[in-house]
């Protein structure tokens, strides 16, 4: 699904083998920190596409996990989705580390770009100066024409490279279409090793994301145009958020960022808990995350075949106790895997998202304040009862309720008003928004 999404611009894929600086190298591309970086292989994982620009002209750049074509395991699912991003591009840009030189695996990956027919620019990276320079010419062996000296790490060389990237590309159209609004945004979120990449792989009917029983398989977001129910969503895939983003380290903490970011893009959250254990600290963490950011959300149980009738007994037990503040989330049980009950994901997200966008007259508001007082008035605090004027609807995306009131409210009373805006306008899905204005005392 993604190639629509893409259509509208050359596509370039940044190809490689494992710890050559191919995020690096995107980095500067694109201009800005937004693909992981750490001195480690295997931190990219599966295909990541980034918008870029050079001398006025747009493209998509794709990084893209190391390619080893002798790789096993999850390594040879990671060098399968290059193979794939290689099918999809326009163009291929294939670093190499010409400290190393040329390895068996460089001429292996270059028998497999030669076969797909896509034109190649050869980015000879880690030239950090002169003498380096000099090393990156016996790259010409491989026989893919000259090689551009680049240093990713400090930009040495790469505006001759980004010449020869759009030399290579074809033209893209001058104007640029978007449909007003655009698909609805999604972002899977939870824990590591949920199934999120699954559930995305089984919305698209293909191999989209890496997926792994290694927890933490994803790191960078992974967007994806996927059909549903007749309809265009727009998925994004997350890293697994782990722990709290001020003590992650590393690529972690950069996922985590680029998790938030992700949420932050998204109008609905799907949070997806394994429904075969207990639900943990980390969920209830997540869920306030998605509370705080204003974002709707449904809550998703996968591995539901893992599920006998003792766990359900103790699940539904958990749902009442823990999740007590999100009653009002669609819930849904599926198995990503077998791809069991996931029709009814839409269905949900449609739930959550007209809750999210309700909007109530200011009439019709203030008529349930009043009957709302008359019939459970405030406590009376200090001698004083305070009393609500006014109410009205600010926004919605999330509902945000401003109340006049003659002095500050009780925090239960507070969460008392929102069940009841619930019981009577539904709000399935959406958190709520109340802020409360006392009235300012007079001066003598």
């Amino acid at each position: 699904m993604s190639e629509q999404q893409e259509v509208r611009t050359p596509i370039l894929a940044v190809v490689g083998r494992p710890n050559v600086g191919k995020s690096t190298l995107v980095n500067r591309i694109i201009g800005r920190r937004e693909a992981v970086v750490e001195d480690r292989p295997g931190v990219t994982r599966d295909r990541v596409s980034y918008d870029a620009h050079w001398n006025g002209r747009a493209f998509t750049v794709v990084d893209t996990g190391g390619w080893d074509p002798d790789a096993e395991g999850l390594a040879e699912r990671i060098s399968a989705q290059a193979e794939v991003a290689v099918g999809l591009a326009d163009a291929v840009l294939f670093v190499v580390d010409a400290t190393v030189g040329i390895t068996d695996a460089d001429e292996a990956v270059v028998k497999v770009l030669r076969k797909s027919g896509r034109p190649v620019i050869l980015a000879a990276n880690k030239v950090d100066d002169q003498r380096a320079e000099a090393e990156a010419f016996g790259l010409w062996n491989l026989g893919l024409g000259e090689p551009y000296p680049v240093s990713a790490l400090h930009g040495r060389g790469s505006g001759d490279m980004l010449d020869a990237i759009l030399a290579a590309l074809p033209e893209a159209p001058e104007e640029s279409f978007h449909e007003v609004g655009g698909p609805r945004r999604i972002a899977i979120i939870g824990r590591p090793n949920v199934g999120k990449s699954s559930l995305l792989n089984k919305l698209a009917g293909e191999e989209r994301v890496v997926v792994d029983d290694v927890s933490g398989t994803t790191v960078d977001p992974v967007d994806e145009l996927v059909d549903l129910g007749g309809r265009i969503w727009k998925f994004i895939d997350t890293a697994g958020i782990r722990k709290r983003v001020k003590t992650a380290s590393g690529h972690e903490y950069y996922a985590s960022l680029r998790t938030a970011t992700a949420m932050e893009r998204a109008e609905v959250a799907v949070l997806v808990i394994d429904g075969s254990q207990s639900i943990s600290e980390q969920d209830m963490r997540i869920i306030q995350t998605v509370r705080d950011s204003g974002r709707a959300l449904v809550i998703c149980f996968n591995k539901w075949d893992l599920v006998d009738d003792e766990r359900r007994y103790y699940l539904e037990r958990e749902y009442e106790r823990e999740l007590v503040q999100v009653q009002w989330a669609p819930r849904i049980n599926i198995t990503a895997r077998t791809g069991w009950h996931i029709d009814r994901l839409v269905p949900a997200l449609d739930a959550a998202l007209a809750g999210w966008e309700t909007r109530i007259s200011t009439g019709q508001l203030n008529a349930f304040l009043g009957r709302l007082v008359a019939e459970h008035p405030h406590p009376v605090r200090g001698g004083r009862q305070p009393r609500i004027l006014f109410g009205t609807q600010a926004q919605t995306a999330p509902p945000t309720f401003i109340l006049f009131t003659t002095a500050r409210i009780d925090a239960g009373y507070e969460r008392f008003i929102e069940r009841r805006l619930r019981e009577e306008f539904g709000f399935a899905g959406t958190p709520i928004a109340l802020q409360v204005r006392p009235r300012e005392k007079r001066k003598r």
